[in-house]
């Protein structure tokens, strides 16, 4: 369950897990990062994790916080976790030396910036997945399945994200 209680620790969670992917990178060129598996894979958990972090993070946080892109690297997570067969590792380098601190930034910024006792206790206009509307439209996309539909026609009709309707 996504609570508005728990942002703060996903975002330093996110902050965490964003150091040692800086860590791990530091003076690391591509090459060795492609031909040392234990680095490789080190990173890619933790871009994972920062992942998880940002995808479990309230729906009214993200969009209080547009500047993030918060869909690609929910994104990222999801194929890092579903379709790890075909990570392609230029994007995982561009990942961790480029976007990861950029983001450990922003997310700093929000943590120091966020009056967060008012955070908790303001009201959250917007649905969690819990509710009855998601759960009705989650059904809906499980019986589309169960009939063959595509998943992009079952996304187009629903709204649901493709790794929402392949995680069903």
């Amino acid at each position: 369950m996504r609570e508005r209680a728990r942002d703060k620790g996903r975002l330093e969670d996110i902050i965490e897990y964003s150091n040692h992917v800086t860590q791990f990178m530091e003076g690391v060129s591509f090459e060795e990062l492609t031909s040392n598996n234990l680095l490789y894979y080190a990173v890619m958990k933790n871009v994972e994790v920062v992942g998880e972090a940002a995808f479990m993070l309230t729906k009214a946080f993200k969009a209080e916080h547009p500047q993030t892109p918060w869909k690609m690297i929910e994104s990222m997570r999801h194929i890092l976790v579903h379709d790890y067969t075909n990570i392609i590792p230029r994007i995982l380098w561009g990942t961790a030396t480029n976007d990861i601190p950029e983001l450990r930034k922003q997310v700093e910024t929000y943590l120091t910036e966020t009056d967060w006792a008012e955070w908790e206790n303001s009201e959250d206009l917007f649905n969690d997945p819990q509710d009855a509307v998601y759960k009705s439209i989650v059904g809906m996309a499980r019986n589309m399945r169960a009939r063959g539909m595509s998943i992009e026609e079952i996304a187009e009709i629903t709204g649901l994200s493709d790794f929402e309707i392949l995680e069903l």
